[in-house]
C-alpha cells in the first residue's frame, strides 16, 4: 500500500493570486498555469507613464485613481483593454470586447507598490430603469430559472447621468473599500461641473454579487440598471 505523505497536491486546485483551476502534477496543466499566472502579474503591473490623468490620491495608503479618455495614448488604451479581458474573465463575460468610444472613461486604481487593484469602465447616459422587488422572491415553489433572476425593472425609465459598465477589484485587493473609492471618485470627475448623486448611477446587468454591491453603495435595493432584457 501506498501513502500520501504529503509531499505533493493531487487533483484540481485553485490558484489564490490568478484563480486559475488547474491540476497538480499535470505537466500541460501546470504549465498552462505557470503562464496564465505570469500573465496577469504582469498585465497587472503599473509602472507609470509621462502623461497620467491623476484624478484621485490617497495619502492614507499611497493608492491613486487614474483617467483613461478613447483619444489616450495608444499604452494608455492599451491597458484598459487587457484589464477588460480579467473583468470579463471573472463576472463571466470573456468575449465580449471593449468597444472604447467617446462615450467611455476607463478608471484604474493604482496601488502605492504600482500594482493595478481594480478598474471601473463607465459611460454617460441618460436614463435607466428602477430595480424593484422580485415579487416571486419569496415564493421556493417557483422554478430555479425564475429564482434565479436577479432582479425584476419597471419599465419607466428615470433620468440617470453615468452607466457603471463593468467595475471589478483583483481578488486579493477586495474589502478595501476600493470599489467604492472608484464610484465615488467617478461621480465627481466624470462630467465637469458637479458631483453626481449615487442615485443618477446605473449598473449595466450585475452579477447577483454586483447587485450586492449597487445596493449598499447607493443605499437601497432599488437602484438603477441599464442594458437589460426586458
Amino acid at each position: 500500500m501506498l501513502q500520501d505523505a504529503g509531499q505533493k497536491k493531487f487533483g484540481a486546485t485553485v490558484c489564490d493570486v490568478c484563480g486559475m483551476v488547474y491540476t497538480h502534477a499535470d505537466p500541460i496543466d501546470e504549465t498552462t498555469h505557470a503562464k496564465f499566472h505570469a500573465n496577469l502579474l504582469n498585465t497587472l503591473k503599473f509602472p507609470g507613464w509621462k502623461k497620467e490623468r491623476i484624478v484621485e490620491e490617497f495619502i492614507e495608503d499611497g493608492s491613486k485613481i487614474v483617467m483613461v479618455l478613447n483619444d489616450d495614448p495608444k499604452y494608455a488604451t492599451r491597458k484598459i483593454s487587457e484589464i477588460n479581458k480579467i473583468m470579463g474573465q471573472e463576472l463571466g463575460f470573456p468575449d465580449i470586447n471593449l468597444s472604447f468610444t467617446s462615450n467611455y472613461k476607463g478608471f484604474l486604481y493604482i496601488s502605492e507598490d504600482k500594482n493595478i487593484e481594480g478598474c471601473c469602465i463607465a459611460e454617460s447616459i441618460q436614463e435607466g430603469y428602477r430595480v424593484i422587488a422580485d415579487p416571486t422572491s419569496k415564493s421556493p415553489s417557483k422554478n430555479s430559472e425564475t429564482q434565479q433572476r436577479p432582479w425584476y425593472c419597471d419599465t419607466e425609465p428615470e433620468r440617470a447621468s453615468i452607466g457603471i459598465s463593468k467595475i471589478w477589484v483583483y481578488k486579493q485587493s477586495r474589502q478595501k473599500g476600493i470599489a467604492s473609492r472608484l464610484l465615488d471618485t467617478i461621480r465627481t470627475c466624470f462630467h465637469y461641473g458637479g458631483v453626481v448623486e449615487r442615485n443618477e448611477l446605473a449598473f449595466s446587468d450585475p452579477t447577483p454579487d454586483g447587485k450586492k454591491f449597487a445596493t449598499k453603495y447607493t443605499g437601497a435595493p432599488s437602484f438603477l440598471v441599464y442594458r437589460y432584457i426586458r
